[in-house]
């Protein structure tokens, strides 16, 4: 039977080949309609020779890029990606091929513009509709997934849930192996596997498609014992990691030597998108202390005039990685030593001065930290750096704390636009800043920043925890 469903499938995979081939060949047939104003067999034969080289080269290429796996439960935006991908680069080595033999002279880039968004939307939608119609039978029953769960705790729990809320990709769970019993799962009609050593003469008598092992990391013992009993059962197993008891990062699978390893702590603001980020950060930075000179000018004299000692004050705080750097402010206190500890500013602090209050106020104290983001110590948005003497507070009460350390500290932030600013005098007040912060370096992205810019632009300068 499995042979029998094997044939089938590959007999699918190859005619869906052939239809990307073919789509593509109809699009650049179209973009000659649309350039040339004629067949496109007519123009020069480049354009011909490269139209079949990048079809058989899409043939061969797509399938390598898991474009042809199937996609019960996985994103849709990842496929349109790998698409993407996938096609820019057999067009690219097409037009590589054109440029050994001395073609491109020849060779209408025009019309390669219009064949590869013709190309790219023909793709894309023969997709989407294939997308619309699984997940439209999915909906109905049909071509559905039966399931046995193995370890109903918190992940088992969830990814029962998720199964239930996106029906359409078409799992349903039909059994759990767990020795309590749960009320919820009799109420629900699954079924209770008792012992793991039941759970392969069910799934071959109830025709289980598919095993999810969501069993902790501490029990080691017993995923060894369930991965040894199901060692004879030929339906896919997946074992899906408790992630969610775990304060990580991020959980990406790499290959590194050769193993497959799990990224916990490493943030999507690194690798090419750091590049991103440091560049634009600097470039901002950069503007912003060109166009407030002048007002950097006026500050510094009113300081001055104000209180004695230095316009700026320059105090050690946490970086990147744990490393320590100075950061610069505009001084809004009297000069003053707290060689034993470091207290935060508060509410009417007889230590600052009035036109020091008023900075501190309105923010414009932290403008001189545009100087630490164009050397390189900050962000412009990004987690605020605390006090050495905080970090060590905080980082034994706060089992997460240290992990907003794996990031560039910012001028403003996730948490800052939400309004946990100001003085912290509770620990969990830092709680809910450090929840926010981990939120930010988990979902970064350079559209956020942009975001938590001109929040803060409009609104995020002042507030009731600013003084």
């Amino acid at each position: 039977m499995r042979d029998v469903i094997s044939r089938h499938s590959s007999r699918l995979d190859l005619c869906v080949r052939l239809l990307d081939a073919m789509a593509l060949l109809i699009a650049g047939a179209l973009a000659g309609r649309l350039y040339f104003g004629h067949a496109l067999i007519d123009a020069a034969p480049i354009h011909t020779m490269l139209l079949y080289l990048c079809a058989g080269l899409a043939f061969l290429l797509f399938r390598r890029v898991d474009l042809y796996q199937s996609r019960r439960g996985k994103s849709m935006a990842d496929m349109l990606l790998r698409l993407a991908g996938a096609w820019s680069m057999a067009l690219f080595i097409g037009v590589l091929f054109s440029f050994l033999i001395h073609q491109t002279g020849a060779l209408s880039r025009l019309w390669l513009c219009y064949w590869f968004l013709l190309g790219l939307a023909m793709l894309m939608c023969f997709r989407a509709l294939a997308y619309s119609v699984l997940n439209y039978l999915r909906k109905k029953g049909l071509n559905s997934k039966r399931v046995l769960i193995v370890g109903y705790g918190p992940i088992g729990r969830e990814m029962h849930r998720r199964a239930l809320q996106q029906n359409w990709c078409g799992y349903e769970v039909k059994a759990v192996q767990a020795e309590d019993p749960d009320p919820i799962l009799d109420e629900a009609g699954v079924a209770r596997v008792a012992t793991p050593a039941a759970i392969a003469s069910y799934v071959a008598a109830h025709a289980i498609d598919e095993i999810w092992i969501t069993l902790p990391l501490s029990a080691s013992a017993r995923l060894c014992e369930v991965q040894l009993l199901l060692r004879n059962s030929l339906v896919d197993i997946r074992w899906v990691p408790d992630t969610l008891s775990m304060h990580i990062l991020s959980n990406r699978m790499v290959d590194f030597l050769g193993f497959p390893a799990v990224e916990l702590n490493r943030p999507r603001s690194r690798d090419v998108n750091g590049l991103i980020k440091d560049g634009f950060d600097r470039v901002f930075a950069l503007a912003v202390l060109l166009a407030l000179a002048p007002v950097f000018a006026v500050l510094a004299a009113a300081i001055k005039r104000a209180s004695p000692g230095p316009v700026l004050f320059r105090q050690p705080r946490l970086g990147l990685d744990g490393k320590t750097f100075m950061v610069y402010k505009f001084r809004s206190m009297h000069v003053h030593h707290e060689p034993a500890r470091v207290t935060q500013a508060k509410r009417d602090d007889p230590r600052a001065f009035a036109l020091g209050r008023w900075m501190r106020r309105t923010s414009i104290d932290e403008l001189p930290q545009f100087l630490n983001v164009l050397i390189g110590d900050m962000s412009v948005v990004g987690p605020r750096p605390h006090a050495l003497q905080h970090n060590e507070q905080y980082k034994d009460l706060l089992e997460s704390y240290m992990l907003r350390h794996r990031v560039k500290p910012g001028i403003t932030g996730w948490a800052q636009i939400h309004g946990y600013r100001g003085e912290t005098d509770t620990v969990d007040k830092m709680a809910n800043r450090v929840k926010f912060d981990l939120h930010y370096i988990q979902h970064w992205s350079l559209c956020l920043d942009l975001h938590i810019i001109v929040w803060t632009a409009l609104k995020g300068w002042t507030g009731k925890n600013a003084y």
